[in-house]
């Protein structure tokens, strides 16, 4: 008679154990395995799953535990993308440098205007060399397309007075009137034309616009 309990015991011990590992549920009602991506994991097992390779668990003595992973956005000057299978985000596999909005390889030279030249250095930075224009020695200078400063087509000049209606040319002084002279510089007088775009003039004195004049 003992022999037969003991036997049916030791049977009820054996379908304990079968159901817990066909299950994963242990006698108290706890996991010991999770299942996923057709595979079984034990407790304090780590893995990615196949049909979402941003998110990861955890088998825990509760049933798997999962988190996503928030790929952070990328430089705005990598240059080159490569997005695995494998992989949860993207990775930049090549990067250069970022300058108004457009992007240039490492050491590359460009020219964003005609005043600036700039390197794309090995550090990622683009650094740029600007141009100081000198002041035109005109009134009415041009710009051209392809080049940085301005030019003056007409030559050196200035205005005859602060009305501005009026552009003597540099050099020689200048008869407005019958009786006012003036003078604006030549181009080659250092210093004089920044801040001074309008003639020195003189009047004749006890002169009227009905008199004549010399060229003296």
């Amino acid at each position: 008679m003992c022999v037969k309990a003991v036997n049916a015991l030791h049977s009820l011990l054996l379908l304990a154990l079968c159901l817990q590992s066909a299950f994963g549920f242990s006698v108290a009602g706890q996991v010991n395995t999770c299942e996923a991506n057709g595979s079984v994991y034990y407790v304090g097992e780590w893995y990615f799953l196949d049909s979402d390779h941003c998110t990861q668990c955890e088998c825990t003595v509760e049933g798997a535990a999962c988190a996503r992973t928030e790929c952070t956005s990328l430089p705005p000057a990598c240059m080159h993308v490569s997005h695995y299978p494998t992989d949860c985000c993207p990775r930049c596999e090549k990067i250069g440098c970022e300058y108004r909005g457009e992007v240039f390889e490492l050491g590359e030279q460009f020219q964003p205007s005609e005043c600036e030249q700039c390197t794309c250095d090995m550090d990622g930075i683009a650094r740029c060399l600007v141009a100081d224009c000198a002041p035109p020695p005109c009134v009415n200078p041009v710009y051209e397309k392809g080049k940085c400063c301005p030019e003056c087509k007409d030559g050196p000049n200035c205005y005859a007075d602060s009305s501005q209606t009026q552009v003597i040319p540099g050099g020689e002084p200048v008869w407005i009137d019958s009786c006012t002279k003036c003078r604006c510089h030549d181009g080659q007088d250092a210093g004089y034309w920044e801040g001074n775009r309008v003639a020195q003039c003189v009047r004749v004195q006890t002169c009227t616009l009905d008199d004549g004049h010399s060229d003296n």
